[in-house]
C-alpha cells in the first residue's frame, strides 16, 4: 500500500488533535475514561455503525461533539457545520446502501481519553448494472466528554469502487498486528533464536496497522489453504514503520528494503535461520494486495522455503 492522498493528509490531522490538548482537556471527564472494548474494538463506534445502518440521523448527530463543533475534512473541504457529517452518512444510507461493513484498521491514542480510529468503510450501492462494492477510507477522533464519547474530528476520503480481491480479507482486522516500533529488534532476535532451533526461515513484514494491504497479507498467511505452508517453513515478524512511516528505517536499510518516503508497505524480507538475508522486496511486489492471487503468495513461500534454497 502506498500512501494515497488521504493517508498523507491523515498524519497532519492526528498531529492537529495532539495540538488541541488544552481545548480537549476542558472537554474530558474529570476522570480519564478507558476506551470501551467491543466486538469492533471500540464500543462507541458500534453505536455509530448502528445509527448509520438504521438511518437514525438523530442518534448519529448525538455522537458528534457540539461545543466545540466536530471538525470534518473531506474531499469537499473542511467544515465545522453541526450535522454535516451525520447528514452525509444518513443520505448515503438512504440512497440504497447495503452490506455496510466498516472496519477499524488501527486504534491510536494521541492523548489521554482521545482515541483515533483509522477506518476502511465498505458497502454496496445499487447501480444500473446491479450492486456495486464501494469503499471510503478515513479516520475518526473520539474524545470522552462528561456526557460520554463524542466524535471530535473526522477525515473522509473519496468514495471509490472497491476492487475485487482474490486474497482473503479480514472480517475484523487485528488492530494489534504490528507491535510498537521500538520492539522490532527484540522481535527479530526472538524469531531468529527459534529459527536456529527448528531451521525455519524468518519473514520480516514491514508495515503498520493503518495499512489495509498489510491486514490482507496477514489474513492470507493465516488462511486455511496457506497457513500450513507458513507454519512449516517460517517465523513471521511484523516490523512497524510507525504512524508516519518514518520508524525502523534503519532496519529496512539493513535488510535491503527500499521503503522510501512515502513508504510502500507491506514490504518483505526473508532471512535464513542464521540471520543471513536471502531475499529483499525491491519493487513493491506485495504493496497492492488487490492485484495478487493466492498462487502468487504460495509461489513466493515455496520459492524461499528452507527446502528450496537457491
Amino acid at each position: 500500500m502506498r500512501y494515497n492522498r488521504l493517508s498523507l493528509a491523515r498524519r497532519p490531522a492526528i498531529g492537529a488533535i495532539r495540538k488541541i490538548g488544552i481545548v480537549s482537556a476542558l472537554l474530558l471527564s474529570a476522570s480519564a475514561a478507558a476506551a470501551p472494548q467491543s466486538n469492533s474494538g471500540f464500543a462507541p463506534f458500534d453505536l455509530w455503525k448502528t445509527a448509520v445502518e438504521t438511518r437514525d440521523t438523530s442518534a448519529l448527530t448525538q455522537l458528534y461533539s457540539i461545543a466545540p463543533p466536530a471538525r470534518t475534512q473531506s474531499p469537499q473541504g473542511i467544515t465545522e457545520e453541526v450535522g454535516a457529517e451525520p447528514h452525509y452518512w444518513s443520505a448515503l444510507a438512504a440512497s440504497g446502501m447495503s452490506n455496510f461493513q466498516p472496519k477499524i484498521l488501527a486504534i491510536e491514542h494521541p492523548q489521554v481519553a482521545v482515541v483515533v480510529l483509522v477506518l476502511r468503510i465498505e458497502f454496496d450501492l445499487r447501480t444500473d448494472s446491479g450492486a456495486q462494492a464501494f469503499v471510503i477510507e478515513g479516520q475518526q477522533a473520539w474524545a470522552h466528554e462528561d456526557a460520554g464519547w463524542r466524535i471530535l474530528q473526522t477525515e473522509r476520503g473519496d468514495m471509490r469502487v472497491d476492487p475485487t480481491y482474490r486474497l482473503p480479507q479480514p472480517a475484523k482486522p487485528n488492530t494489534d498486528l504490528y507491535p510498537p516500533p521500538k520492539e522490532a529488534r527484540a522481535e527479530i532476535n526472538a524469531a531468529l533464536a527459534r529459527a536456529a532451533k527448528d531451521h525455519k526461515r524468518v519473514i520480516l513484514v514491514f508495515g503498520a496497522n493503518w495499512c489495509y494491504d498489510c491486514h490482507v497479507l496477514d489474513a492470507t498467511f493465516r488462511s486455511k489453504a496457506i497457513a500450513p505452508l507458513v507454519e512449516a517453513n517460517y517465523h513471521v515478524v511484523h516490523i512497524n514503520v510507525g504512524d508516519d512511516g518514518d520508524q525502523n528505517l534503519d532496519l529496512a536499510n539493513q535488510y535491503g528494503i527500499p521503503l522510501k518516503t512515502p513508504p510502500r508497505v507491506p514490504s518483505l524480507a526473508v532471512l535464513d535461520s542464521d540471520g543471513k538475508l536471502v531475499y529483499a522486496q525491491a519493487h513493491g511486489e506485495f504493496d497492492n494486495s488487490a492485484i495478487l492471487a493466492p498462487a502468487d503468495v504460495t509461489g513466493f513461500l515455496n520459492k524461499w522455503a528452507p527446502s528450496r534454497q537457491n
